[in-house]
């Protein structure tokens, strides 16, 4: 019992260290899913988490992977991802919409989070992990119901990292 506690704990403060690297937007303008894919490339650019000269290998990156499937999840949930050899390492970056934005959701449903995330080629596992961890707790709808309310990146964060193990 007391292994799985520490195995949950270990779970937690790795997911707290992944989000509190992320980049927050709480408030998308765009309002189509190429002009969101945009916006986020745009603004990982502005946080300096990619090179300026990266900019169209990253979007086309992230528009090729919608292309073989939408990452248009459900609950308004929408997961888009990339693999690409212009970052070194796992980036996360987690935006809201308000309005929503037709993302080809599994639902139908308008997409108003987004949890980006680009990883190198040569990293199999960090952003499956990490999808899988920030798509459990968005399975709360508390915590996507907290998410949407948040107004700052700093409460986005908190709603994000409070209460990990209890939903």
């Amino acid at each position: 019992m007391r292994e799985g506690m520490l195995n949950v704990n270990k779970q937690e403060q790795e997911l707290t260290e992944q989000l509190s690297n992320c980049v927050f937007i709480p408030e998308v303008v765009a309002t189509d899913k190429r002009g969101v894919l945009a916006e986020l490339t745009d603004r990982l650019i502005t946080d300096a988490r990619i090179q300026l000269t990266d900019r169209e290998a990253v979007l086309e990156s992230l528009l090729e992977r919608e292309a073989k499937m939408s990452t248009g999840m459900q609950y308004g949930v929408a997961i888009p991802h990339a693999k690409t050899d212009c970052v070194k390492e796992l980036i996360g970056l987690i935006a809201i919409s308000q309005k929503g934005v037709p993302f080809a959701s599994l639902d139908g449903a308008l997409s108003t989070i987004f949890v980006l995330t680009l990883s190198p080629h040569a990293d199999t596992n960090s952003h499956i992990k990490f999808l899988a961890e920030i798509s459990w707790k968005l399975s709360s709808r508390r915590v996507r119901d907290k998410l949407l309310e948040a107004k700052t990146s700093e409460a986005m964060l908190t709603v994000l990292c409070n209460d990990l193990h209890v939903l």
